[in-house]
């Protein structure tokens, strides 16, 4: 016999499975929902819970905004992304002009430390390398260069060079996990070799996901972080 504790989270499961015409539109609504996104420009195809994007935006940060508004959607089992990333044509930046604007937004930003980050751009799609002392750092240079004019994308090779004992690493990853996921905690399971961070385990929602994989990045000396999570409706 189910406790009624229990009877009501079968029930809640059951609210969430949508058909996948459901969900389509449920995807649709949020994308027209989000003011960041020309959602006219965008596809939404759903096939056994799997979302498929298509289409095209003007904009790196506006495709990152497609993506994040389709994983807001209770029910979505996965992603599939066909965006492509179509400046006007009034808007062409060559490499160069990309490159001269990527190295003076990290030069303003206070969260990169001057002169950590080297930048390449080909075709539009930029690499940044060099090493920092923290994830925040790492991901702050990151965010500074995604919305300038011209990028297709952004490879992340940045390193941390911080270095921590992975026992108390460890520790410290489960401790955030129980004040961030407080639902889903008990269910992950954290790994640590070095400084590569491994999570597995369920959650209820891409919230609880996201919470879990930003607890891990935020620990010091994290360099890389498995996200092997699973989302179960």
């Amino acid at each position: 016999m189910l406790t009624r504790a229990q009877a009501g989270r079968s029930n809640s499961l059951k609210d969430i499975m949508k058909t996948d015409n459901q969900l389509q539109q449920d995807v649709i609504a949020e994308l027209k929902w989000e003011p960041a996104i020309n959602a006219s420009n965008i596809g939404v195809v759903v096939n056994d819970g799997i979302v498929t994007l298509v289409g095209h935006v003007e904009k790196y940060s506006e495709k990152l905004d497609v993506e994040h508004a389709a994983q807001r959607v209770a029910g979505v089992k996965g992603l599939a992304i066909e965006i492509d990333v179509r400046l006007p044509g009034s808007s062409h930046r060559n490499d160069v002009d990309i490159a001269r604007a990527a190295e003076n937004v990290l030069s303003w930003s206070s969260n990169v430390p001057d002169n950590s980050i080297k930048v390449m751009v080909e075709k539009g799609w930029i690499t940044l390398t060099g090493q920092v002392r923290w994830d925040f750092e790492r991901r702050g240079a990151a965010a500074a260069v995604r919305h300038l004019m011209g990028v297709n994308g952004v490879s992340d090779q940045i390193e941390i060079k911080e270095k921590i004992s992975a026992v108390l690493l460890k520790a410290d990853i489960e401790a955030a996990l129980k004040r961030r996921a407080q639902n889903d905690a008990q269910a992950i399971s954290v790994t640590v070799h070095g400084t590569d961070v491994t999570l597995s385990g369920t959650v209820h929602s891409w919230g609880e996901r996201d919470l879990a994989s930003h607890a891990a990045w935020s620990a010091p000396g994290v360099w890389n972080v498995v996200d092997n999570i699973t989302v179960v409706y």
